[in-house]
């Protein structure tokens, strides 16, 4: 029986599938049988994996580099009783881990969501009596019956099917649902061309059938996206691995300089206690205390204005991905598209129009064709629009804020171009009432429903007909004429409008009516020939007309925009033209070269990776295939961004950088999967969020710049003192409370700072560029050898001049300060001025400086700050003397950046 399972069913006829799995059609399995099954198989459940703990998450808050070495220094400090710089430097690491704790807390849901989604009923066959069970209880060879409405509840091969039509959209992509039947299936044929299956998790929108079970639980379709879900990599975001590259040389540097230090100092003859708290006050001024938090509270304010563009970030460090972002892949139907059928373009009485407006609205118009002779004044035309709307079973209402659609979404869009036409459904069916139909068959490919003429009882019934082009133009003898008469039926001219509708991915019906005289009922003979042709609607789920304008801006902000969807190719196509995908700013009319599913299945992994940058939409493909598409790209170096709304796109989503899922469209198990959800389901608020991922990165690296030249300083001041045997300009404790009073009330300031004009107009970062580059560096450098000269300086002038000790190293720590304080506005723009950025586009610059001098004052001359941090009283000539370093830091660093430009 297991071996049962690894069949391709599509490809067994019912007779065949039957008779593997032991069972009859018409009585479905007994009581016994399905319960050895069910202990065989188990429960039709996806099986779900343990996600972290809020302990786990904790925890993981202090696997940092940095953070491990200031728990040991915080450790071996308290050992040596020093309890004053033990608890700032514990403290410090406690804080960072509950803002990252607090912010982040992201747990993975999406097998759970899954195994939610298989949470419905079935109606199944048992000794040949039908039942209403619980699904979980579905086996293998289980008989179910299926009918409008039903949500499928595991993998079934049909054995019979009756007008059967299912919304297969969250699986495959197609935006239309998909007409079943029983018979056999070409051996390749793709998921989303296996007409006889039926997948767990779709949705039957029409008719009814009967299948047997072939696959539940992990082995569905639906199942095996499970498998992928939670065997995709959960990957690192660029700016994750590049602080922790950062982190670990800067690990490795402080370690050495450290370890030197006290050698150095042993050598000497130097007392080794004394030694090693000169080699842990070198650590601790060194290590960026305040980095690990800034970056989290960075990603969080970033977080926080993203919510304010319509979009919640799951996970902070997508913020900063999306800045980085080099290629985006998007899924077509609801997230580029309205995931709405709208009526494009009519053709009748020889005559072209086009319809205005987009989804189930009725907003818009119907106007004649701007290239041709057309008139409004077409009895064909209003002939075509009531044929529409009256052989039609779809139904629009209003569901919160937006417009949905009860029935097939092809006969919805028929009732919004007759709408936009000025015809009102209601009165309509009042005047021509219905009386009979024929139902749509596959085997047909027409519908057709009889109408009387309401108060006219002199006028005949009126039969109407929508369907395949070629299906209608059989059964048409002649053709409706603008002015009301009927005209020769030109075959010719029908089918080339019909192809050239279809080359733009509409998808064509054509309409028909007949009068039946004297008919109380309709059969096949009665519209088998003598129909008259009234016209053809070309319909398309449209892109949103905002999308182009995004694509647009990807395109000159350098990154690029790719199609991955389930739908057909010259659909695909179609959209991809309309929006421009194939050719970037200035082509947006170029034909979009197009790679399907099939094409990819005979592609090796080389193959791929070659063709991948090239091709912008990529059609019928599976969800194992979109997954397999952003592995290529990420192996060419591409930073991949994907959006989607489906089942199908939940493995694609979290192998990417960064996921993108839809929150009004989008499925559960594509939230869960994504890092970012969009809560208006609109593909151009990923442009604000690409915007403002760049506008965080650059934030992050102004105060990455802004910091570093302070530890350096701190670090550079204790090896000098260690290197000439003389008196630590500052103490560990003092280190500390420079490090995190000025990160706090200086560095966070840089938060704050507004987007830079043009920062669209860049190139995405490359991926393997360091956080900082040569220029950026050198001013680090730079500032770094002043505050050495500055404070070292400064202190044993002090000391020269009888100054105690504890008044010599207040002035080193103010000189730390004021000299931060300064550069500040040096660091708001690596290329503007500070004056020509003013004080107006970000106030919090001079909040934080009052601030922070207030807090040197206190620090300054409070008894109690004195005893804690050994600092003394200084006098105003003394704060001359600092301003004076703080200056002279400012205009040095002014001259470098109007020399040089970071290229950020």
């Amino acid at each position: 029986m297991e071996t049962l399972l690894e069949k391709h069913w599509h490809r067994l006829d019912a007779k065949q599938t039957a008779e593997l799995f032991s069972v009859d059609p018409d009585r479905g399995l007994d009581r016994f049988e399905h319960e050895s099954r069910l202990k065989h198989f188990g429960e039709n459940v996806i099986s779900g994996k343990r996600s972290k703990t809020t302990l786990e998450r904790l925890l993981l808050q202090f696997h940092q580099p940095l953070v491990y070495i200031l728990l040991v220094a915080g450790g071996i400090t308290a050992a040596l009783q020093e309890w004053v710089d033990a608890g700032v430097i514990l403290g410090v690491v406690l804080v960072n881990a509950l803002v990252g704790f607090f912010q982040e807390a992201k747990a993975v849901k999406a097998l759970n969501s899954l195994a939610e989604s298989m949470k419905v009923e079935a109606t199944v066959l048992r000794c040949g009596e039908s039942l209403r069970i619980d699904a979980s209880q579905l086996v293998p060879g289980d008989v179910v019956l299926l009918r409008s409405g039903d949500k499928v509840p595991a993998d079934l091969r049909l054995v019979s099917a009756r007008e059967l039509r299912v919304d297969e959209s969250t699986l495959t992509g197609e935006s239309v649902p998909v007409e079943k039947q029983n018979t056999v299936c070409a051996h390749q044929a793709v998921l989303a061309e296996r007409s006889c299956m039926v997948f767990a998790g779709t949705l039957v929108n029409y008719g009814q059938g009967r299948g047997i079970v072939v696959a539940t639980g992990n082995r569905t379709e639906i199942g095996m996206i499970s498998g992928m879900v939670e065997s995709a990599d959960e990957l690192e975001t660029p700016l994750t691995r590049k602080i922790t590259k950062f982190s670990h040389t800067l690990l490795v540097a402080i370690l050495a300089l450290a370890a030197a230090s006290f050698l150095l100092g042993i050598l000497r003859n130097e007392p080794a206690s004394e030694m090693f708290m000169a080699a842990v006050a070198l650590a601790v001024g060194a290590i960026p205390e305040g980095l690990p938090a800034a970056v989290t509270i960075i990603l969080a304010l970033g977080v926080s204005r993203m919510a304010g563009r319509k979009a919640i970030v799951r996970r902070l460090p997508a913020v900063e991905t999306l800045g980085g972002t080099t290629v985006i892949c998007s899924d077509k139907t609801g997230t580029l598209t309205e995931n709405q059928m709208t009526v494009q373009a009519i053709f009748a009485g020889g005559q072209n129009y086009r319809v205005s407006g987009t989804g189930y609205s009725p907003k818009g118009d119907v106007f004649p064709d701007r290239e041709g002779n057309e008139t409004m004044d077409n009895q064909a035309l209003r002939a075509c629009l009531l044929a529409g709307m009256l052989c039609n079973d779809a139904r629009i209402r209003k569901d919160g804020d937006r417009l949905t659609a009860d029935g097939d979404p092809t006969e919805a869009a028929l009732l919004v171009s007759a709408a936009k036409f000025g015809l009102e459904r209601e009165d309509e069916k009042k005047t021509a009432p219905r009386r009979d139909e024929i139902p749509f068959e596959s085997e047909l490919q027409y519908m057709v429903t009889l109408h009387g003429q309401g108060q006219d009882s002199s006028a005949p019934d009126m039969a109407y007909m929508k369907g395949a082009v070629e299906r209608v133009l059989d059964c048409c003898e002649t053709a409706l004429a603008p002015d009301g008469g009927t005209q020769p039926l030109d075959r010719e001219q029908i089918l080339e409008m019909q192809n050239q509708l279809a080359s733009k991915g509409l998808r064509v019906l054509a309409l028909a009516r007949k009068p039946l005289p004297g008919h109380s009922g309709l059969n096949r003979e009665d519209v088998a020939q003598g129909m008259v042709f009234l016209g053809l609607q070309g319909m398309i789920d449209p892109p949103r007309p905002e999308v182009m304008q995004a694509i647009a801006a990807c395109h000159k902000a350098g990154v690029s925009v790719k199609m991955i969807t389930g739908d057909h190719a010259v659909t695909a196509q179609a959209i991809g033209t309309q929006l421009g995908l194939c050719g970037g700013p200035g082509l947006p009319g170029q034909a979009c070269p197009v790679i399907t599913g099939r094409e990819i299945a005979a592609m090796n992994d080389k193959e791929l990776i070659g063709r991948v940058t090239d091709v912008p939409v990529f059609a019928r493909v599976s969800p194992e295939q979109k997954l397999r598409l952003v592995m290529a790209l990420q192996a060419l170096g591409e930073v991949c961004a994907m959006t989607g709304d489906g089942v199908n796109d939940a493995p694609a989503l979290k192998q990417a950088n960064i996921g993108i899922a839809m929150g009004i469209s989008g499925t559960e198990t594509a939230k869960e999967s994504a890092d970012m959800v969009l809560t208006d389901d609109n593909f151009a608020t990923i442009e604000a969020a690409v915007e403002e991922g760049r506008c965080v990165f650059s934030n992050l690296v102004k105060f990455i710049a802004w910091t570093l030249p302070t530890n350096a300083g701190e670090g550079l001041v204790i090896l000098t003192a260690i290197l000439f045997g003389a008196t630590l300009p500052i103490l560990p404790v003092q280190i500390l409370w420079i490090n995190m009073t000025t990160a706090a009330c200086l560095g966070m300031m840089l938060a704050f700072e507004p987007m830079e004009p043009g920062i669209m107009d860049r190139p995405p970062r490359r991926p393997d560029r360091p956080i900082l580059d040569k220029v950026i560096l050198r001013r680090v450098g730079m500032v770094s050898v002043l505050l050495l000269i500055s404070a070292f300086g400064l202190f044993e002038w002090e000391m020269a001049h009888g100054a105690s000790v504890e008044k010599a190293r207040t002035m080193a720590v103010n000189v730390f300060i004021v000299v931060e304080a300064f550069y500040l506005f040096n660091a708001r723009s690596f290329r503007r001025s500070p004056l020509a950025l003013g004080l107006r586009t970000n106030p919090w610059v001079p909040v934080g400086v009052g601030v922070m001098l207030l807090l040197q004052l206190v620090y300054t001359y409070t008894p109690l700050m004195n005893t804690l941090f050994s600092s003394a009283p200084i006098s105003l000539t003394d704060w001359l003397k600092i301003g004076l370093c703080g200056l002279v830091v400012f205009l040095l660093v002014e001259f470098e950046k109007k020399r040089t430009s970071a290229g950020i």
